[in-house]
């Protein structure tokens, strides 16, 4: 018990200490409770974040904030009104072609197990192929419910979407613009004295910006890249799977083992199994691997020094707390955790060297 109190002493102790952990369970705390309510203010918050790099390099070639915040903000607009005018269209008319195709795909399936069973019994069992058979059949009787749920989410999803489209752009832009007023405001809850606070605000704000930065051209040049590849190749639902593909790096490794079944499905449905099929297989896993060992180290080297272990357990520890958000987010939130255990860490040897030295003087 001893060891535990003296483990408390020497910790929090420390005032600057006491303060960071507060803000951080406050922050925790707000987000949990109150994060479903305030997703629209969270993806201005991300987005305004984004585009604070173009208004500061603006800034710091003699523009002035107002011009600055405004060009940047009519250019994001610009560029979200093309991405909604070209490919929009075709993605929402691809998804409902796509989930009409699904039960066909999975009928196909039962094919292949059936063949597969044929060709080898020795290795696949009549037992397994039958279980196999059922779940494939459950799923294509589930389908029906699952449309219908599908659609009604969907005119929710609509709604929310209108929301999103209105709110956002606009709060967007007053993030841009009263960023300072809106820092002094908060800082103002916070003591004179906050150093620690300070440098861990410095360091998870950079690391993570760079992050989140790098992240969005990794989205957009692995959707470019994998669209032209499927359109190439001759690959049904192009325009789906690339945004797929896109969206698959946010979520390192498993992001790109989940997006591989719906690319093989649908080279599956499309050619059956043979050289075709093989292709288009072995392009997306180069593809990934490109990203992987090329790309996507070009684009953050020194930006995130997490062990690829951390990563995994950033998220699943933050999906599992917050959901698609802590997915989102896993990452940087661990570049963010990680700057507060190094910061708290040597502030406390740091506290420990005082009193060391304060002994030996003594």
């Amino acid at each position: 018990m001893q060891i535990v109190t003296d483990w408390f002493k020497r910790n929090f102790s420390d005032p600057q200490v006491t303060l960071l952990m507060l803000v951080v369970i406050c922050a925790v705390l707000l987000v949990t409770f109150f994060g479903e309510m305030l997703a629209p203010a969270i993806a201005a918050i991300v987005i305004a974040f984004l585009l604070d790099g173009p208004v500061t390099w603006l800034k710091r070639r003699g523009a002035r904030h107002i011009f600055a915040v405004s060009s940047v903000f009519l250019l994001f607009m610009l560029g979200m009104l093309m991405v909604v005018l070209a490919v929009l269209p075709p993605l929402v008319k691809q998804i409902i072609q796509f989930v009409n195709d699904t039960p066909r795909m999975l009928a196909s399936l039962q094919v292949l197990v059936t063949d597969l069973q044929e060709k080898f019994p020795e290795m696949i069992s009549p037992e397994q192929a039958q279980t196999w058979l059922s779940s494939i059949g459950t799923e294509i009787t589930n389908m029906g419910p699952e449309l219908v749920q599908y659609s009604l989410s969907g005119v929710a999803g609509a709604i929310t979407a209108v929301v999103y489209l209105v709110l956002v752009p606009v709060m967007v832009f007053f993030f841009l613009k009263d960023k300072p007023a809106i820092f002094a405001f908060i800082i103002g809850f916070l003591p004179k004295e906050r150093s620690l606070v300070n440098q861990v605000f410095r360091e998870g704000v950079d690391r993570a910006g760079d992050y989140a930065r790098g992240k969005v051209y990794e989205i957009i040049i692995v959707g470019l890249v994998s669209f032209f590849i499927y359109r190439f190749i001759g690959l049904q639902y192009a325009t789906l799977l690339a945004v797929a593909t896109g969206l698959s790096v946010i979520i390192p490794y498993i992001g790109a083992a989940v997006v591989t079944l719906p690319v093989a499905l649908v080279a599956l449905f499309q050619w059956g199994v043979g050289p075709d099929f093989t292709i288009a297989v072995i392009a997306y896993l180069v593809l990934q691997a490109l990203d992987g060992n090329l790309l996507a180290p070009l684009l953050f080297s020194e930006v995130v020094k997490l062990h690829p272990n951390a990563i995994i357990l950033a998220i699943l520890v933050f999906g599992g707390i917050w959901g698609l958000w802590g997915v989102f987010f896993a990452i940087p939130l661990a570049t963010v955790a990680n700057a507060i255990l190094r910061a708290w860490r040597e502030r406390t040897n740091h506290m420990m060297h005082q009193e060391i030295e304060k002994k030996s003087d003594n």
